[in-house]
């Protein structure tokens, strides 16, 4: 049965989430400040968490509010505030890991969905199909399956149960997320959202005999990387999403940059309508995984979709990212030839940047002018939020529109 596949984006803040929604998302998922796995993301406020309601629904869109968090004894009672302040605000559903944080919730369905976390780990229709006895309607899979295995799920589940999996961003070394290493050499809990991804870290080893003499374990001339994943990018793989009956399509990146939200955003965005526009007819268009590694990123692989990755699955050689372009500013207004628009990073007279509008492909442009927002010409623009004009190349930018050069 062909299914349209929905874009969920994430929004770590407000301003994420009106960038997700202008650049093509069907939903986006957000938290609040207590029992979201993202305690590094700004998150949202109760009042923010209406406004983001209201932008959604205005945009015919959803959003879903994330508490997949595991709960403890002392936040069992403050549990049921948050399903409350979700249901009052009119969020479409809310993204549940814990089981008792589940029957909370389970009070307050007849109002909004419930969704399972892929913190949840379900790897089995088993699994699945009790969630959806207990009022799922949709559950997260674990990031450890295979297309085979997923569509699997899909024939032994019922119609009404929605699948949802995560298509891109990082992956973690632990079981779907649910990982102790944070916890141990930290005091950082990954699953109460305070994850300090100790996993990216560079170890050594210390022989008993010998203490206070670390010898490291060298992999390469960088150092020793053992738990450092890539990064998930499913882009290509459409057609098989489509044909292992998954409904939603889920990017991770809740503490990402905005630029990173706008352009992965849209490049799935573009791919999904060309894909269900196309159908059969449809080929992959290298323009869409070249965009996608434009934002900052590890080296991508296709996660377990196609099979364990087994050592392929791991970056040995260092923890950073690939960096090749920087977001220099977001467009205010377009005027008689003139762009206005703020400032993100250094920019200069003569560079060769990218203006992305929301929808469209990106343009190529030289800045032949710039002046300040008093009107003064200038060669650069070092300060950060700073005010400026430069000229308008051809083509339509609305507000927010991204300009980019490459690094």
């Amino acid at each position: 049965m062909s299914r349209k596949l929905e874009l969920l984006a994430p929004a770590g803040n407000f301003a994420k989430l009106k960038t997700a929604l202008q650049y093509g998302a069907d939903a986006v998922y957000c938290g609040l400040n207590r029992f979201s796995l993202r305690a590094a993301a700004d998150n949202l406020t109760p009042e923010e968490l209406r406004e983001g309601v209201e932008l959604a629904h205005g945009m015919g869109k959803k959003l879903y509010l994330t508490a997949n968090v595991i709960l403890h004894n002392h936040e069992l009672e403050g549990f049921d505030e948050i399903c409350r302040i979700a249901v009052d605000a009119g969020a479409d559903a809310m993204i549940i890991s814990d089981l008792g944080a589940f029957e909370i919730a389970s009070q307050y369905k007849d109002k909004i969905r419930l969704h399972v976390s892929t913190q949840a780990s379900n790897t089995n229709y088993r699994s699945m199909n009790l969630w959806h006895k207990m009022g799922a309607s949709r559950v997260v899979l674990a990031r450890e399956l295979s297309f085979e295995e997923i569509a699997e799920i899909r024939k032994n589940v019922s119609d009404e149960l929605e699948i949802e999996m995560f298509v891109h961003g990082a992956m973690c070394i632990a079981y779907s997320g649910r990982c102790l290493l944070s916890s141990y050499l930290t005091g950082r809990d990954a699953n109460s959202g305070a994850c300090a991804q100790p996993c990216r870290w560079n170890y050594y080893v210390t022989e008993e005999q010998r203490p206070g003499q670390p010898m490291q374990i060298t992999e390469n001339e960088h150092g020793t990387f053992l738990f450092n994943a890539k990064d998930i990018c499913l882009v290509e793989y459409l057609d098989e999403i489509q044909r292992a009956g998954v409904n939603s399509l889920k990017i991770e990146g809740r503490v990402k940059t905005g630029y990173y939200n706008a352009i992965v955003t849209k490049a799935y965005r573009e791919a999904i309508d060309a894909f269900e526009e196309k159908g059969v007819d449809y080929k992959n268009d290298p323009y869409y995984f070249e965009e996608l590694c434009k934002v900052s990123h590890r080296d991508y692989y296709t996660g377990f979709a196609l099979g364990n990755p087994m050592e392929a699955g791991q970056i040995y050689g260092t923890s950073s990212y690939i960096r090749t372009y920087d977001i220099i500013g977001v467009v205010e207004r377009v005027e008689d030839g003139t762009v206005y628009l703020e400032q993100r990073n250094r920019f200069c007279l003569g560079d060769c940047v990218e203006f992305v509008p929301p929808e469209g492909r990106f343009v190529s442009h030289q800045i032949r002018m710039m002046k300040n927002e008093r009107g003064q010409e200038i060669d650069c623009a070092p300060h950060a939020q700073m005010k400026v004009m430069i000229d308008a190349p051809e083509g339509s930018f609305p507000a927010g529109t991204i300009i980019r050069k490459e690094v």
